[in-house]
């Protein structure tokens, strides 16, 4: 394979400034095709389509990009339609490393409105630029998909962004002088998102990835293979993920992974200290070791309790997750927060013990209930009230691709809002510094709502939503929040099949009672996770009581 990074993705993500950023870093040229074709044309890219439509810029970029690829050591910048030619996605393949600069909606429409010239760009004299941005980027996200590696530069410096493709070159070429890469690419591909979005969370045990894909649970048994060499695996699942961790069992026998299979029960009833024993008997009867590895394959209740067993049993044995609901993917499965519940409250008993990786198949959310896939949309939306404006209007503009389940724009949105919670994880592994605690936005009215009705009316996605309706509330009464603000997520939650009210009264003293015992609390008082503006979570320990009933009772119908 040739030394040369391909930097694809959407006008405004940063290809040109990162790019001549990881040129810098590695002492490389960099090459900016569009760039090139007005140097060696003499007419700018806007004339190119004029004089001659698009069909003719695209045969004048795909013969610059054949000469581009014929030499090495370089950092291609390519232009944002680059992918939609199957023959350019083969010619950067087989020349190099290619590697997807990702960025919110919004952020791009900023960022090319901050560029000295952004008349230029056609798609800003639309009416509505911001839709028009959503619909062209959909229609090229099949093809940026396709690169080996993706790395969102919203909160990045360009500095930042150039290390973590530096980084991904080095492990990919790694891999590539070793065994072939997991995602090497078929002959045929099944679905544009086939290939995995590579994130890293970083701890100080060191870093793990997670792989966001679609259909790339059968890579399970290669990547465990590389981790327990000799060793075996002890897949922990439920009734509800059956089919999918016979897919997982399936793939650690083709690599040749011994195999110990315990089914738990579906349900939050499983998340207990009893089923923890269950699991050390378990254990303990098949002889697992220290080196060998639990494999949770199933939900946040399988995640959660697999990991604390996995995190207590012989003082800490190795632990990865294969979630197959949309909550897990986004939330629970990241950061290396285990546990179970208790009869007063929801993880009060749990440890922090990260996983070695993170597998999302986002193609096994096919076959959830309906019920548990809208749930799981209300931590994915979280992420956007509290960190990205832009992720947040992806899923206004985008709603009905990603609620019909299509593969490269669901990939794509789930990968952007796990990305959200593995930087906030990095920054903060052990909710020490007050930046982890803002995922918890909507979670004390949530945690309190579910332990009020026994963990068995409202599944956490539902708890969440009614529980970020009344944050909301909060907010507004403190005037952090606007109106239109407030109707916003509501409109925004109920758009994707989510309650913003209880179906019931007379819960609010005993969710003001469990309140009091929520793990956030700092010397008695509750230290609330609230917005001050969309796309931005802070901390407040100062709410007024009676605000906070206010707020309960307008949840009441």
């Amino acid at each position: 394979m040739r030394e040369n990074i391909f930097l694809t993705g959407f006008s405004g993500t940063g290809k040109s400034t990162v790019g001549r950023a990881v040129a810098r870093l590695l002492g490389w040229r960099f090459v900016d095709t569009d760039e090139l074709i007005v140097e060696a044309t003499g007419k700018s890219i806007a004339t190119i389509f004029e004089e001659g439509g698009e069909a003719e810029f695209r045969r004048v970029e795909h013969e610059y990009l054949t000469e581009v690829c014929e030499a090495e050591r370089q950092i291609v910048s390519t232009g944002g339609g680059i992918v939609m030619d199957d023959r350019n996605r083969r010619l950067m393949e087989t020349s190099g490393v290619v590697v997807c600069l990702e960025a919110g909606l919004g952020t791009i429409r900023r960022r090319i409105l901050a560029e000295e010239n952004p008349a230029i760009r056609p798609m800003l004299s639309d009416p509505d630029p911001l839709r028009r941005i959503g619909a062209l980027k959909a229609e090229r996200q099949a093809g940026y998909a396709r690169a080996l590696w993706t790395v969102h530069t919203d909160r990045l410096t360009p500095e930042e962004a150039a290390g973590e493709v530096a980084r991904a070159y080095r492990l990919l070429v790694d891999r590539v002088e070793g065994t072939p890469l997991p995602q090497s690419y078929p002959a045929k591909r099944e679905r544009a998102g086939n290939h995995p979005h590579v994130l890293s969370v970083r701890t100080k045990a060191g870093d793990y990835p997670v792989w966001v894909g679609w259909g790339n649970l059968a890579q399970l048994g290669g990547r465990v293979r590389e981790i327990v060499g000799e060793g075996s695996a002890y897949v922990v699942t439920d009734a509800g993920a059956s089919a999918h961790a016979a897919v997982a069992i399936e793939s650690l026998g083709v690599a040749r992974v011994p195999v110990h299979v315990l089914e738990l029960p579906s349900g939050e009833g499983s998340k207990t200290l009893d089923t923890a024993r269950r699991i050390y008997s378990w254990l303990a009867s098949c002889r697992a070791e220290r080196g060998d590895l639990v494999l949770a394959v199933g939900g946040g209740v399988v995640g959660d309790v697999a990991g604390f067993a996995a995190a207590t049993y012989l003082r800490g044995m190795r632990f990865a997750q294969v979630p197959t609901t949309l909550l897990a993917m986004m939330d629970s499965s990241i950061g290396g927060k285990t546990g179970v519940d208790l009869s007063e409250g929801k993880n009060l008993v749990g440890a922090f013990h990260h996983p070695q990786f993170v597998l999302d198949d986002v193609r096994t959310l096919q076959t959830l209930p309906e019920r548990e896939r809208i749930s799981g949309w209300a931590e994915a939306i979280k992420h956007g009230l509290i960190a990205d404006d832009g992720l947040l209007r992806s899923f206004e503009v985008e709603g009905e691709a990603i609620r019909s389940l299509d593969g490269a724009v669901t990939t794509e949105i789930i990968a952007r809002s796990v990305a959200i919670k593995a930087d906030v994880v990095s920054r903060d592994e052990r909710e020490t510094l007050g930046q982890r605690v803002l995922l918890n936005y909507g979670h004390t009215i949530a945690h309190a709502l579910e332990a009020a009705t026994g963990y068995e009316k409202y599944l956490h996605g539902e708890a969440v939503s009614i529980g970020m309706m009344g944050a909301a509330a909060v907010c507004r009464g403190l005037d952090m929040l606007t109106d239109a603000d407030v109707d916003r997520q509501r409109r925004l939650l109920e758009a994707y099949g989510l309650p913003v009210r209880l179906d019931q009264t007379g819960l609010e003293g005993a969710i003001s009672a469990a309140m009091a015992l929520d793990k956030k609390t700092v010397g008695g008082a509750i230290r609330w996770v609230l917005l001050d503006g969309i796309g931005h979570a802070v901390t407040r320990v100062d709410v007024p009581a009676d605000l906070v009933n206010e707020a309960l009772r307008g949840l009441c119908p």
